[in-house]
């Protein structure tokens, strides 16, 4: 069972959560497509502290035995997928600026060959 306080203190940090991210996508400073999850992840927890018998009744299904602590471990589980999803992101950058960069050396090589060759 959540306590008001807990259920305050998680509504007022997703309110803040998502203002910040509205204020981002103004600024140009994050994309909408990213910001996208953390908008959908306050409004979960927007949900869980309106409604807590949801957190409830999923950490009695889980068979956790605080609402808080499903909370929490929900909140890790999902900072873990987010983390892991950007992981393979990152990955893809790094192997296409890899890609990049070996390819405008090859090209360099080339045109310096030909300057060479036309003196």
């Amino acid at each position: 069972m959540m306590t008001t306080l807990f259920r305050i203190v998680l509504i007022i940090a997703s309110v803040g959560t998502f203002a910040v991210i509205v204020q981002k996508i103004r600024r140009s400073r994050m994309r909408i497509e990213d910001s996208i999850f953390w908008v959908i992840l306050c409004l979960m927890f927007v949900v869980f502290a309106l409604f807590p018998r949801v957190a409830d009744t999923l950490a009695a299904m889980l068979g956790i035995y605080s609402t808080a602590n499903f909370l929490f471990l929900f909140t890790i589980f999902i900072l873990i997928m987010k983390l892991f999803s950007m992981s393979i992101t990152i990955s893809v950058l790094e192997t296409k600026l890899k890609e990049l960069a070996q390819n405008e050396a090859l090209e360099k090589h080339e045109v310096q060959n030909e300057k060479e060759e036309d003196i």
